[in-house]
């Protein structure tokens, strides 16, 4: 019902320190995908889709959290779980990554992983919406722009290689999720940037991006009133 993608980011923060990112990003005909199906944390990040079990997702995030290797994780997970073959699941953390396809998931199915990423996806129009996510992704990951933009275009990618292909279903959903190892005081943007849901629309990817963009625009906003409010009360002081 899903095609998604999971990935890692190195990169230097605002203060000099390495840092890394994880981000996960998907889209699917049917509402509220992201109360389902996407799982970050500064540890890793997890999509679990097909026949949700949504455990898989916030267990396993747990789990990297504790400390436990993605493949570990999610293998024990998926072991512990009768119906491992409906599921579809994948992710990434700071050392590995983990895909997995259950042998009853619908066609097209399938998942892909490569440097710093995974993709997958079921009920597909066929492999090369995985393909396109995927390769959309890579080509953007030199481009100075925050991984939340860059995320939506790769699902725009899939999107336009046909997504999901049950036509009949109008009502689709999408969300993306960003998480750093920076602080809330060194990456402010996290609240307005990294967690957005388009819940339910016929125009998912284009809401997510329109999302963005005004949830940038009401960031701008809202620092620009800050600082003036704390330059004003600098000069009464």
């Amino acid at each position: 019902m899903t095609f998604s993608i999971c990935v890692r980011e190195r990169y230097t923060g605002e203060e000099g320190a390495d840092r890394t990112r994880f981000g996960v990003a998907v889209t699917t005909r049917l509402p509220a995908v992201g109360t389902l199906c996407p799982f970050a944390s500064e540890n890793g990040a997890i999509a679990t889709q097909s026949l949700v079990n949504v455990e898989l997702g916030r267990k396993g995030i747990e789990y990297v959290d504790d400390g436990l290797a993605i493949e570990d994780a999610l293998t024990a997970l998926l072991n512990a779980d009768d119906g491992a073959e409906n599921r579809q699941l994948h992710g990434i953390d700071a050392d590995g990554t983990f895909t997995f396809s259950g042998e009853e998931c619908n066609g097209w199915y399938g998942h892909e992983s490569g440097e710093n990423y995974t993709v997958a996806g079921n009920l597909l129009t066929g492999e090369s919406v995985v393909a396109e996510t995927a390769r959309a992704y890579r080509e953007s990951r030199d481009e100075d722009r925050p991984l939340a933009r860059r995320l939506i275009d790769a699902l725009a990618a899939g999107q336009a290689e046909g997504g999901d292909k049950r036509e009949e279903l109008h009502v689709q959903s999408a969300a993306l999720l960003v998480e750093t190892t920076e602080t809330a005081e060194t990456d402010g943007r996290d609240p307005y940037y990294n967690d957005l849901r388009v819940d339910a629309t016929e125009t998912p990817i284009a809401d997510l991006r329109e999302a963005y963009s005004l949830a940038s625009e009401g960031f701008d906003a809202a620092v620009e009133r800050y600082e003036a409010a704390r330059d004003a009360d600098e000069r009464d002081e």
